[in-house]
């Protein structure tokens, strides 16, 4: 039996999330059985693949490194999902969104600094005007709300997606 291609991908969240993901505890054993993990913070894979069926995104687009990452994503998956708040709605990361990103970048890494004041130019990914929900820059089929999401919800949702089923759970929302 051909196993389903999943990924995971963390963009701006806290990883509680990929936390309730790994709640499922021993779950996620048959789950594993007939799924192909091949992306993900927990996988050692540089590249994100061709062909991937089914794609969880945790977090919110902040920077032009996630909205690039997200496109290529798009691109090379066949049901993309929106995982937890952050991913479908902005949540947390959204909350910069009333400050320009200079007097946030001013703030962060200048003001009240004692060490070695000033904005860092190489290593942080240059930040897009506002933290926005997936949905606004790609193609979303599926909206799974929660700050994370219940391990039980995603279980569900990926149970369904597997059984060729329409999720049935309450609170997926369809992209």
């Amino acid at each position: 039996m051909k196993k389903v291609k999943v990924a995971t991908v963390w963009l701006d969240g806290c990883s509680g999330c990929h936390m309730s993901l790994l709640d499922m505890d021993t779950a996620i054993i048959p789950l594993a059985r007939r799924i192909e993990l091949v992306y993900g913070p927990l996988v050692d894979a540089q590249e994100f693949p061709d062909n991937v069926d089914v794609t969880l995104v945790e977090g919110a687009i902040s920077s032009q490194e996630d909205l690039n990452k997200i496109q290529k994503i798009r691109q090379r998956t066949r049901t993309l999902i929106a995982l937890g708040d952050c991913a479908v709605t902005g949540n947390v990361p959204a909350m910069r969104n009333s400050l320009p990103v200079s007097k946030l970048l001013q703030s962060v890494y200048v003001e009240g600094v004692q060490k070695n004041p000033g904005v860092p130019g190489e290593r942080v990914p240059a930040l897009l005007k506002q933290a926005r929900p997936l949905r606004e820059f790609v193609k979303v089929e599926l909206c799974l709300p929660g700050c994370p999401p219940p391990a039980k919800t995603i279980l569900t949702l990926l149970t369904d997606l597997l059984d060729g089923k329409k999720p049935s759970t309450l609170s997926v929302k369809f992209g």
